[in-house]
């Protein structure tokens, strides 16, 4: 976390008006357009010009997100991007703790020479890649700790609705509505406080959950019923999705967001796993209960990481290689995944 001397300098950075670029990780989620936003408005309200940038492509469902539309994709306007860079004073990234995770925007990235100032929430940032970092993993979200900084700062006069519902959207969405990540009180405290300045949890939450196509709630349902396989002795579910799969659904950018939680829901399960098949390689979800790391899990065995009971990966081999080598690696964690939940 910033401290005071840090934050000091920093404060001082970006006295005056500022060319501030903004970026986040490829497949943005819910926190990573969420905290974007918020940061681009309040940034802007200070007087600032702020940009947006994103990797590629993020889902439709978070469309509704006030400003998102000004956000531009990487992968399909590079030229301009980079423009944007080249001018830039300062560049905030948000929710990725490394400058890879930004995909094909990173080589840009690392050309660029100023000061880089990281918020985030996930385990062992890549210190060296930035000039200021407010991060640690002790928080539900990167749109929290967003709050925090701009709390920080002595400005929470100026979180207004639109920023509040910027901010709720990723505290909500890497909370799975409050169901993990959401054990600190002052995660609930900023709720609180969303919702003075004229947020609508309710409202949020059908913008973001109900708002499904036919095409997905089937390829959800094609998915527990035909593509899921349980492995008791493991206390793991799979649920995998071939790129035809994908095809005959017409998946849309998205559409699998969240169906690698739906396993857990069953008793005895606690691990979860999601395989997508898509460009050529196999993208690879992971979701735990309890203290079994799925962050370790990733970072060892598939090129990959993430939070402790939240993390992703990549296989490159065959979508039947890939469960089987999922199988196989997860049989070295038996004792680790037997386990039940226990609550004093």
């Amino acid at each position: 976390m910033l401290n005071k001397q840090e934050l000091k300098k920093l404060t001082v950075l970006l006295s005056g008006q500022k060319r501030i670029v903004l970026t986040t990780h490829t497949n943005p989620d819910g926190d990573a357009i969420g905290s974007s936003m918020a940061l681009l408005h309040y940034f802007e309200k200070k007087g600032h010009t702020v940009s947006a940038l994103v990797p590629n492509d993020f889902p439709e469902f978070l469309s509704w997100i006030p400003g998102s539309e000004k956000m531009i994709v990487f992968e399909k306007k590079s030229k301009a991007a980079k423009k944007l860079l080249e001018k830039a004073d300062i560049v905030f990234c948000l929710d990725f703790n490394a400058l890879s995770r930004v995909g094909s925007m990173s080589e840009t990235l690392k050309n660029v020479k100023v000061p880089f100032v990281l918020i985030d929430h996930h385990i062992d940032p890549e210190m060296e890649s930035f000039a200021f970092v407010h991060s640690t993993v002790q928080i539900s979200s990167t749109s929290e700790l967003v709050f925090d900084f701009i709390s920080r700062l002595d400005d929470l006069e100026l979180i207004d609705k639109q920023i509040a519902e910027c901010l709720y959207t990723g505290i909500v969405t890497d909370t799975g509505s409050f169901s993990f990540s959401a054990n600190n009180s002052n995660t609930y405290r900023i709720t609180a406080e969303l919702i003075d300045r004229g947020l609508v949890p309710d409202k949020i939450h059908q913008l973001i959950y109900d708002t499904f196509s036919e095409n997905r709630l089937r390829l959800l349902g094609m998915g527990i019923s035909d593509r899921m396989l349980v492995w008791n002795d493991l206390h793991t579910a799979l649920i995998y999705y071939t790129a035809q799969d994908l095809e005959k659904y017409n998946e849309q950018v998205g559409d699998t967001e969240g169906v690698v939680n739906y396993p857990l829901s069953m008793k005895n399960i606690n691990l979860a796993v999601l395989l997508t098949e898509r460009d050529k390689n196999i993208r690879i979800s992971f979701r735990s209960k309890g203290d079994f790391s799925v962050n370790d899990l990733a970072r060892k065995h598939f090129n990959g990481g993430g939070h402790k009971n939240a993390a992703g990966g990549k296989s490159f081999i065959s979508m039947k290689e890939t469960i089987e080598l999922v199988k196989s690696e997860l049989s070295n964690y038996k004792k680790q995944l037997d386990y039940q939940l226990t609550y004093s």
